[in-house]
Parts: C-alpha cells; structure tokens; sequence
C-alpha cells in the first residue's frame, strides 16, 4: 500500500528526532502543510526554529518506518490521524501541547463522542476493581464513552465497564499500536480494538518506555469532559491525569475511602484540593450536566450493602460483635457475608474472632 503524499510528510516529520511538536505547530503556520515544509530550505526554516529542528526537517525520509506504516495501515481498522484531518478530536485541539497524528485501532467516531476518564492504581482492590467496572459500566451507558490508559488494575477495570456498556471505551497507550503493554492486557487490548478504540501519538515499534506514560495521560484526559480517580496512593500516576485535567478546566472526581488504607490517600488529597467526591455514578452526570446524556441505572442493593458494610469494618481489626452493632445487621446475615468475602479475598480473619479489610 502507497501511503498518501501529505499523510507521508507528516509522518516523515513526525520521525524527526529534534523537531518539536511546537516548532513543528510554529512550521505549520509559517508554510501551512507539512510538503511545504519538507520543501523549505535551511534558510527559511532558520528564523522559525533552533538549528537542530532545521536540521531534522531536512534529514532523508527514514524508509523503513514509512513501509511499516504502510503496511499497518493496510490491516482493517488501522488509522493514522493527523492535526489537518476532520478525524482528529475536537477536544484535544484545545488541550496544551497536542499530538501532531494519531494512530488508531478501532472505532475511529470514539475520538470525537462525548468521553470521560477513569485512572487509579495498578495494584487495586478487588472492591476498587469493582467499582471502576461499575462507574464506568454505568456511564457508558448514560451516553459517555470511557478514556483510560490500558494499564493493569482501574485502568483495565474501566474499560472492561465502559466496553459493556452502551458507549464502548477507548484506550490511549505509551507504546507503539503494535505492541501490546502490559500483555497481560492483550485480550482486553484485542476486545478494545474490536468494540473500542485504542490510540497512541508514539511510532510503531516504540516500546514501554517510563517517560510516555505521563506523556499519554495529558491525551487521556485532553479527551474527557471529566476525569475520575478511584483508588490512588500519593505517588500514583493517576494524580498527573487528574492534575491534567484540572489545568484543562475539566472536572475532577474522586472516590473516598478508609483514612487507613494507603490507596485513598491520593484521592482524599483530590477532595481536599477541591475534585468533587463521588459516591455513584449519578453524582458524576449531575455534575457534568452534558445535553443527551441519560441517568445512570439505580446501584445493585448488593454492591450497596458491601460497601457499606466494609466502610464500617475499615482496616483495623474489629469483633464480630462489635461490627455487628456497627451495622445493624443480624449475626447470621453478617456471618455469611464474612465467610464469602474472606473467599473473595476482600477480609481478612483474625485471632480472636477479629475481622479486618483485605489491604
């Protein structure tokens, strides 16, 4: 497959190492397409950009990649999306510093529907888990299409809800569209690509480095109309998202949780920053007040009545008695739950008759 002319320059300098996405927006204005920048001389590009840029711009096409996307975008479903087409998200032109291009598996009409974003710790709580499957099942059947990062945890928990749901889910990745990180995600990465979309501003062929993973979240949430954060310890990456999306005038969620468990300290940091604390879905659609959305479907009484119950046991050791009282509930129902959520890993049994939450 040939690639298109223009779709070729803007690749070739996307491929130019030592040209910025801003020297690159400056050359756009001053030539107005990416040919007629390839076609400037050192001279024209010197007063617009540093002397390394100049230089990138006029190093020869590197090949090789050029057929690789050839060749990728050959396969079904693959895209590559670039500032000047009418594919691009609406909502990223707006956001600080933009991608250049895109490059897309899936449903590419995800990039422009109403979207909001769900991020959290990789090492989640099984009750984190499930609320994040729950949230953003019951948003994306409201009418919201859910933007995460395909990381292990929330993360995948979210787009797992948001692919059940009505408005399907999208996955922005710091890796080639090639890859697949974590690849224990590849199933779920496979699923996005069917009934989803999965994007990334990186080549083909770049791997898992450290440094695109807070690259990427600025498009995660540059996406969104709203960003949740349901589980997040204080050194968490979700906290770039959320601080992100704050600096883009989007509103900023978080779930609460126990004082004692160290993935609610960074959302209760959000509350006390001032995010919005959410405690249902619907709470999170009040606040948006976007046209077209509907209400989010009543909680399940039995999700209700585990949370609620959790709430009261904490992270501390705690009697059966004692919890009993605390939550009005009869020993025989109490026990039961007990004894499946001590299966389900979510309590712990202790010495004494003492239960505490799962860490």
């Amino acid at each position: 497959m040939a690639l298109d002319p223009d779709l070729e320059a803007w690749l070739r300098l996307s491929f130019a190492a030592g040209l910025s996405n801003d020297a690159f927006r400056q050359l756009l204005i001053a030539f107005g397409g990416p040919q007629e920048i390839l076609a400037a001389t050192r001279a024209e590009l010197a007063p617009l950009v540093h002397e390394r840029a100049a230089r990138a711009v006029l190093m020869p096409a590197p090949r090789e990649l050029l057929e690789r996307v050839a060749e990728w975008l050959a396969e079904p479903g693959n895209h590559v999306v670039t500032l000047g087409d009418p594919d691009y998200p609406q909502s990223l032109l707006n956001a600080p510093d933009p991608p250049l291009l895109l490059y897309a598996k899936g449903r590419l009409q995800l990039l422009n529907a109403p979207a909001f974003a769900i991020v959290g710790s990789r090492n989640a709580t099984r009750q984190g888990i499930a609320h994040a499957e729950s949230f953003a099942r019951a948003l994306s059947d409201a009418g919201l299409t859910i933007v995460s990062g395909l990381a292990l945890g929330i993360d995948a928990a979210a787009h797992r809800g948001g692919l059940a749901g009505a408005s399907a889910s999208i996955a922005v990745v710091g890796t080639g569209l090639d890859i697949v990180y974590p690849a224990r995600n590849r199933d779920l990465a496979h699923e996005l690509a069917r009934g989803g979309c999965i994007v990334s501003e990186f080549a083909l062929g770049t791997s898992p480095i450290a440094t695109n993973f807070p690259r990427r979240n600025r498009i995660i949430s540059g996406l969104a109309c709203g960003c949740l954060v349901v589980e997040a310890a204080l050194s968490s990456g979700s906290l770039i998202t959320a601080r992100l999306a704050n600096e883009q005038g989007k509103d900023v969620f978080a779930m609460p949780g126990s004082i004692h468990s160290p993935l609610t300290k960074g959302c209760h940091s959000l509350i006390k920053q001032g995010a919005k604390l959410a405690e249902t879905a619907q709470d999170i659609l009040d606040e948006l007040k976007l046209p077209g959305l509907t209400r989010a479907a009543p909680a399940d009484p039995r999700e209700e009545t585990t949370d609620r119950v959790l709430a009261q046991l904490g992270y501390e050791p705690c009697d059966f008695d004692t919890l009993a009282a605390r939550t009005g509930m009869g020993a025989d129902t109490l026990a039961a739950l007990l004894t499946q959520w001590e299966l389900e890993g979510l309590v712990e049994a202790l010495p004494g008759g003492r239960y505490q939450r799962a860490r």
